[in-house]
């Protein structure tokens, strides 16, 4: 039996890593993703259970405590946290993904320390390795988290100097590093180094708006996951590699999704403090030569309910306004009556990765009328109405032709195109990209201003009279 153990521990994290990559590939669509949920869930739980046989484990007593009470926050935590508020959700557990890979190699440190025994080269290095990545991980989630949840701004935070900083510290801890290598026993320089990828976490992430935060949580995804890989080869479990290396991965991956569908190089999300500009205006305003024309619920519902397609454009005033109930409640409204409804979504609308997708979901909006921004695009100029809201970027024709604007070449949703466009907005503030929106003055463009739940609230009431 003994002899079996350590062969059986293997296999059964062999199991584990083919549900994870079973799980990885159904979350990459909607009408998936709760099963491959459930089956990376049902892999940790087997990854779990079978490092709690392993013959290392020695205080059994301590790791239930913790199981117990980790599953608890767990559970309250996910009854308790909206939809709406996932993006700071997954930021917070991204960070605390991090804390832990880095809390593993400090205790590894101490371990060895406080025994006496010699620490190995590889055995250093993978833990400086994982000090560094866990902490810079962590405290950059918890930045992020704070951004996200109003707690600090959300535009960018510069201050002189800022990048020749980052570059010294960042040279202090290689150089720290280097030196603990050679005398790795030096206890307040191993705590400085510590030190130093906290510090640099928190300078990574508040350069960053609020408006690059899908990216951010995405880098911080795959960061979180490296972490976790060098954790497993501190403590030598290869579940823990395999698991780690796989959500580095996929991060990364969805990382570069994101910055292509912003038409961005990952640099200049990261230090090219964006989206601090900021703009206001009154309803109805006139720029220039340009007039914003605006409508009443009842104009609105009549363009809705008689029209024979409509196409949902949900953004991030949708998600603040908590208004995906109302808007399903639109929707399957306008179904009755005849109209085909579609719902599309942008890459980044929001503030993390699939953030429109989560809040439909939770309305339970059928997942076939979801549509990405490569398939709905060509059908736009046979829609009857196209109604935006709390969606800007995305939706702005500048993105298309105007070379001196910060978004040009991002690919949009081109509501512009469609016969009528009607735009849910609380006034005529830009995005976080700080540029005025061209597609408020189009010609088929009507305003409704309001907040997106009272709005979409009236256009139902509306709807159901006629």
């Amino acid at each position: 039996m003994s002899d079996f153990l350590p062969t059986g521990i293997q296999l059964t994290y062999l199991v584990a890593v083919c549900l994870f990559i079973i799980g990885l590939k159904q979350l990459g669509s909607p009408a998936t993703a709760r099963n491959g949920n459930l089956l990376a869930s049902g892999g940790m739980l087997l990854a779990v259970g079978a490092t709690l046989l392993d013959r290392q484990v020695l205080n059994y007593e301590m790791i239930l405590v913790g199981l117990a009470i980790g599953s608890l926050i767990g559970a309250i935590a996910a009854q308790r946290v909206a939809m709406t508020e996932m993006p700071q959700m997954v930021g917070l557990l991204n960070g605390l993904g991090g804390l832990a890979s880095a809390l593993v190699a400090v205790a590894e440190f101490w371990r060895l320390i406080g025994n006496g025994e010699p620490i190995a080269l590889d055995a250093n290095i993978s833990m400086l390795l994982d000090v560094f990545i866990g902490g810079v991980t962590f405290t950059g989630s918890m930045v992020a988290f704070a951004k996200l949840q109003g707690l600090i701004s959300g535009s960018p935070i510069t201050f002189p100097l800022q990048q020749p900083v980052n570059i010294l510290l960042l040279i202090g801890f290689v150089v720290g590093s280097g030196y603990l290598l050679v005398t790795p026993e030096n206890v307040p320089l191993f705590l400085g180094v510590v030190a130093v990828s906290l510090l640099l976490g928190v300078l990574f992430v508040i350069p960053i708006g609020g408006g690059d935060m899908p990216v951010v949580i995405s880098l911080l995804n795959s960061l979180s996951g490296v972490a976790a890989s060098a954790a497993g080869f501190v403590v030598m479990n290869n579940m823990l590699i395999v698991a780690g290396a796989l959500v580095g991965a996929s991060g990364l991956i969805l990382t570069q999704i994101m910055c292509k569908a912003m038409n961005r190089s990952l640099v200049s999300v990261l230090f090219g403090a964006f989206g601090g500009g900021v703009a206001s205006g009154s309803a109805g305003e006139t720029a220039g030569d340009k007039t914003v024309r605006s409508i009443d619920p009842e104009e609105g519902a009549m363009m809705l309910g008689y029209a024979r397609s409509v196409v949902i454009v949900p953004g991030y005033g949708m998600a603040v306004a908590q208004a995906q109930h109302s808007v399903r409640e639109l929707g399957d409204q306008l179904e009755r009556m005849g109209v085909d409804v579609k719902y599309a979504i942008h890459p980044v609308a929001g503030r993390m990765p699939g953030h429109m997708n989560v809040l439909l979901a939770e309305a339970n909006v059928p997942y076939p009328q979801l549509s990405d921004m490569d398939d709905i695009n060509p059908q736009f100029e046979q829609t009857d109405v196209a109604l935006v809201i709390g969606a800007n970027d995305v939706v702005n024709p500048a993105a298309r032709h105007d070379t001196a604007s910060p978004i040009y070449g991002m690919p949009i949703l081109e509501v512009d195109k469609a016969k009528q466009t009607i735009v849910i907005k609380r006034g005529m503030s830009t995005g976080f990209a700080g540029v005025d929106n061209e597609l408020f003055y189009k010609d088929k463009t009507t305003m409704l201003f309001g907040s997106a739940k009272d709005m979409v609230a009236k256009l139902v009431a509306e709807v159901k009279q006629l």
